[in-house]
């Protein structure tokens, strides 16, 4: 199915400070097959700083791989949702903002009559990027946590609706893409096709099958594996499974995310939580407090499509960034404006 494209400068009023100038604060809002996430910053010495957050589960995409749309109920819930950012984002005196959707949008035949409906019911204009824009921003987002002596870093975004994968390699002044691909599978899209209450143990086998063989496309082309004996590849997993299975290994009464975005799981660690949360009964998973009960029919499958990662490429342990789309459009929009600068550091 063709890429819908959609395009918008997201104006805001401008908010002045005392001395009379221009006080810039920038907004990056991220819609998924899954979650609706929006972070306000102003730009600071280490980068920017976080004013105002939101994230809220919408489900953009259900049922997408049944009907191919968008169905009425997932439009309303992600059009509250989009009312609270416009909201946010007009009472922090928003000057500059980008406003981005991926895969349900890229995908959906009846993506433009969304459009119209949100920007009717909120005034936002999103903008559909493709699905290598969307895995150079994560990439841009979780630069941070590559350690500094990794010749090669292979990052990982599991969505909603997709999963980007991309390999990058230290050149003279920063890390470039090597290569990059997007499997049109994320954790909605695999738990409507295997299930996601309860999954035995041959349906988890298959949905990591599924996975595998979309990766092994991806290995046969790059042959990545043959820099994993020299020991200097970093892997860096940014996504709602990996932050859960950080939490949940954590043994955290609650999600915090100071003592999640950072913190390295081995393999064996990132194994043991999947299978303890594959085994446990739907209910149980929704009760979870790092859980809860909207991710408690997908998070297994986003094990599953780790864990494919993780045979595919054996590296032995992965760091985990509570960061990624947002945090990258941020970034990239100080950058255009002159206040951010390029680089490794």
């Amino acid at each position: 199915m063709a890429e819908a494209t959609h395009t918008g400068s997201g104006k805001w009023p401008r908010r002045r400070s005392r001395g009379g100038r221009p006080r810039p604060t920038y907004a990056a809002l991220d819609l998924g097959t899954n979650n609706c996430r929006l972070l306000v910053a102003r730009p600071s010495v280490e980068g920017f700083r976080v004013i105002d957050a939101f994230s809220r589960i919408v489900r953009l995409g259900e049922g997408m791989g049944r009907t191919g749309r968008l169905s009425d109920a997932a439009i309303e819930r992600t059009i509250a949702a989009l009312e609270v950012c416009a909201n946010k984002m007009r009472r922090r005196g928003v000057t500059r903002a980008r406003n981005v959707a991926t895969a349900a949008c890229r995908q959906a035949e009846n993506c433009a009559e969304f459009l119209d409906r949100v920007w009717d019911a909120t005034g936002l204009e999103l903008e559909i990027i493709s699905s290598g824009e969307e895995a150079r921003l994560a990439v841009a987002g979780c630069r941070p946590l590559i350690v500094g002596d990794a010749e090669h870093a292979l990052v990982f975004d599991i969505g909603g609706g997709s999963t980007e994968v991309t390999w990058l390699s230290y050149g003279s002044a920063d890390y470039d893409v090597g290569a990059w691909t997007s499997l049109p599978h994320g954790v909605v899209t695999l738990a409507e096709t295997y299930g996601g209450a309860d999954t035995p143990r041959d349906t988890y086998d298959a949905m990591i099958a599924t996975i595998e063989v979309q990766l092994q496309t991806f290995e046969a082309e790059h042959r990545l594996s043959r820099y994993l004996n020299k020991g200097t590849i970093q892997m860096l997993g940014t996504s709602g499974t990996v932050t859960t299975l950080a939490g949940v290994h954590l043994d955290l009464p609650r999600y915090d995310r100071a003592q999640v975005d950072g913190t390295w799981l081995t393999f064996e660690q990132a194994q043991t939580v999947s299978e303890r949360l594959r085994a446990m009964p739907l209910d149980e998973r929704a009760r979870h407090p790092c859980i809860g009960q909207q991710r408690a029919d997908l998070v297994v499958a986003g094990c599953a499509i780790l864990e494919a990662i993780c045979r595919t490429w054996p590296i032995g342990r992965l760091r985990v960034g509570d960061r990624g789309v947002r945090e990258g459009l941020l970034l990239s929009l100080m950058q255009a404006d002159g206040v951010r600068e390029a680089g490794r550091g």
